[in-house]
């Protein structure tokens, strides 16, 4: 009746839903009213959620909230031990086998059960957010998150942790990897790992390794063969590689892992393994953590959040490198940097604010970091205390290896005029540019928009440097 929106609450409907089958007076009282029991109840919702997503009107979202559904589905799921509750049509297979063998199983009654509340708490919270919005103005965030794994602990020892996954990514994330071998992850793990994927997927055609310590980037390089990547990468910072997560773009060879030995790594993450290369990794530890995470694209997301205490920040993802390209200095900066300078930017905008990257060239078409300044109060610390002294310290080393005919200073002079410096915010002052050329750096990549950009561009200008503005922040906090 009324156009169909009456047709399902009656009692020889929900009566033959909700009756308990093993108590005698619910028997009894089907049989006087003429009641025949229902044992598979398949609803498949009125499709309210693909209305909205589709842009209809609200008359037309509105016509599409399912009332007898939900009724339907929460009776049967209620009644589980004795009704079979299906919301899904990919269920239908594995009903149908079973029911070849003469009945469904109660495991199976309880999944489907639980399936089908969490079903109509969906649809309710989708018809919730959709109404609130239209009727009285007011955003409602409602988020899902399934599978609670409760880990050894959280960032420390004395805190409880779990880890819940997001059910519709796609895209590649570190809760979709598959572990082949090792500890089970821990709080820490888990974040590490997913800023290791996302400075690895930002060059995922390149053959290319991230190697991050406390969710930073300290090694990064892109390299002709995946031995050369993973040994330019772990050079970025010897001392911080130690106790790092790896990510790989391509799979990894034996020859690439024989890198690995006697260096202590936390986890490794590669789109594939060969069996002599897995082999080889579980040999190396028994607690090595390997995952296998497949890099090609899914359904991106468009926003993070991010818990504070009382509430949730929500904004869209960090996308992209730079809104312009302005060289902003007398002195040029030479298109044949460019490649470098979005290496390293790339690198910045995944280290911790206030971030600077120093990067190099060291080989035509291959990049690698040469020292990073993160997580400091103020950008010069970043700089002089961080990146530009680091930057040195590694060079010596490379001195020494490879012992070229040249004095120290000079070759380390010649390699730090080549680098490009990039910044993930303005300069404030000039003092930043001022460290930078003391220690021969020349090309330096900035969003620009202090209000001492004229002050910052003029030191550029009177000291050599060549300065890009890109429009573009990236604060990672």
């Amino acid at each position: 009746m009324m156009d169909g929106r009456v047709k399902t609450l009656h009692p020889r409907i929900h009566g033959a839903i909700l009756a308990l089958r093993d108590k005698t007076s619910h028997i009894e009282d089907a049989a006087k009213q003429g009641i025949e029991f229902i044992d598979i109840v398949a609803v498949n919702l009125y499709p309210f959620e693909n209305t909205v997503a589709q842009g209809g009107s609200l008359e037309e979202s509105i016509e599409n909230i399912d009332i007898g559904g939900p009724a339907l589905v929460r009776a049967a799921a209620k009644n589980y031990r004795h009704v079979v509750v299906i919301t899904d049509p990919e269920d239908y297979p594995v009903i149908l086998k079973e029911l070849e063998n003469g009945e469904i199983s109660p495991a199976t009654k309880e999944r489907l059960a639980v399936k089908a509340f969490r079903r109509i708490a969906d649809y309710d919270c989708a018809i919730d957010m959709y109404l609130s919005q239209k009727l009285i103005n007011e955003d409602i965030l409602r988020l899902k998150f399934v599978e609670g794994r409760t880990l050894r602990y959280g960032e420390n020892w004395h805190q409880k942790a779990k880890f819940y996954r997001e059910p519709e990514v796609t895209e590649p994330s570190i809760a979709n990897a598959k572990q082949l071998h090792g500890k089970a992850l821990s709080y820490n793990n888990y974040v590490d790992a997913e800023a290791a994927l996302n400075v690895a997927l930002e060059y995922k055609n390149n053959i290319a390794v991230a190697v991050v310590k406390h969710s930073n980037p300290c090694g990064f390089a892109i390299g002709d063969t995946l031995t050369e990547a993973l040994t330019r990468a772990w050079d970025g910072d010897t001392v911080s590689s130690f106790g790092s997560i790896i990510c790989m773009t391509r799979k990894p060879d034996i020859a690439t892992l024989e890198f690995l030995k006697g260096k202590f790594v936390e986890l490794i993450i590669a789109p594939g393994y060969d069996d002599d290369a897995l082999e080889f990794l579980k040999n190396k530890s028994k607690d090595l953590r390997i995952l296998e995470l497949p890099l090609d694209n899914g359904a991106p997301l468009e926003n993070t959040y991010r818990y504070i205490v009382g509430g949730m920040l929500v904004q869209s993802r960090n996308r992209g490198l730079y809104a312009k390209w302005d060289v902003v200095t007398e002195h040029p900066f030479p298109d044949e940097k460019k490649g470098l300078a979005e290496f390293s930017l790339n690198a910045c905008k995944y280290t911790k604010s206030n971030a600077v990257v120093i990067a190099r060239e060291y080989e035509k078409g291959f990049y690698q970091i040469l020292s990073m300044g993160a997580g400091q109060p103020n950008r010069v610390d970043s700089i002089r205390k961080l990146a530009a002294t680091k930057a040195v310290e590694n060079l010596k080393i490379l001195y020494e290896r490879e012992k070229p005919d040249v004095s120290e200073d000079e070759f380390i002079k010649n390699i730090m005029s080549e680098c490009v410096l990039a910044s993930d915010a303005f300069f404030p002052f000039d003092d930043s540019i001022i460290h930078s050329a003391e220690n021969h750096i020349r090309y330096i990549v900035s969003p620009g928009g202090s209000i001492r950009d004229k002050e910052v561009i003029a030191t550029a200008n009177r000291l050599g440097v060549a300065l890009v503005f890109t429009g573009m922040r990236h604060f990672l906090h």
